[in-house]
């Protein structure tokens, strides 16, 4: 697989054990942020804002910005109920994720949606492998929330921005368990 990697990152606090996890295995990590679900704007900023912290924390984390592109968010979803919506929004990123590996000339690409409890981790795995090999790459599946504990407090320590929804509105919706 060689030792660089792209990791999509959907939010800081995903990020601390994710990316700890990669360098401790020994993978040179390029952090690729892309996460056009995430509604609204001011949401967007704050978790990309804490991004860019955590990655002053590591130096040796590049980063990458792609363009915000909600309203494309939305016409590529089509569908806005789990866990369809969700499968929907996992491919439009980590297609993403894939085409910027291969751009780069990364050969593997992996997730920080890994990394949470919420998700749907049979999905993510299917998804990624497909487009893997779509893509002429290697999708790196770990069960990250092993580390679950570890990475709430490292980001506790750090003083990150913990959001308490994914991103998207319908996602607030359910978390607020709104009508």
């Amino acid at each position: 697989m060689g030792n660089k990697i792209v990791l999509h990152i959907c939010c800081a606090p995903c990020a601390c054990y994710t990316y700890s996890e990669l360098k401790r295995e020994g993978f040179s990590v390029k952090g690729f942020w892309y996460n056009p679900n995430i509604h609204g704007y001011r949401e967007y900023r704050r978790r990309l804002m804490t991004l860019g912290y955590f990655s002053g924390k590591n130096s040796d984390l590049e980063l990458c910005e792609e363009e915000y592109d909600c309203g494309g968010w939305f016409k590529n979803t089509g569908v806005f109920i789990r866990p369809e919506r969700c499968r929907s929004c996992y491919r439009t990123r980590l297609r993403k994720t894939a085409e910027y590996a291969r751009k780069e000339g990364v050969n593997a690409f992996t997730t920080t949606l890994l990394y949470s409890k919420m998700q749907d981790h049979a999905s993510i795995k299917s998804i990624g492998e497909e487009l893997a090999a779509e893509y002429g790459l290697d999708f790196l599946y770990r069960d990250f929330r092993k580390g679950w504990k570890e990475g709430i407090e490292m980001s506790k320590k750090m003083g990150l921005y913990r959001q308490e929804y994914c991103g998207c509105i319908f996602s607030e919706r359910e978390r607020y368990n709104v009508s």
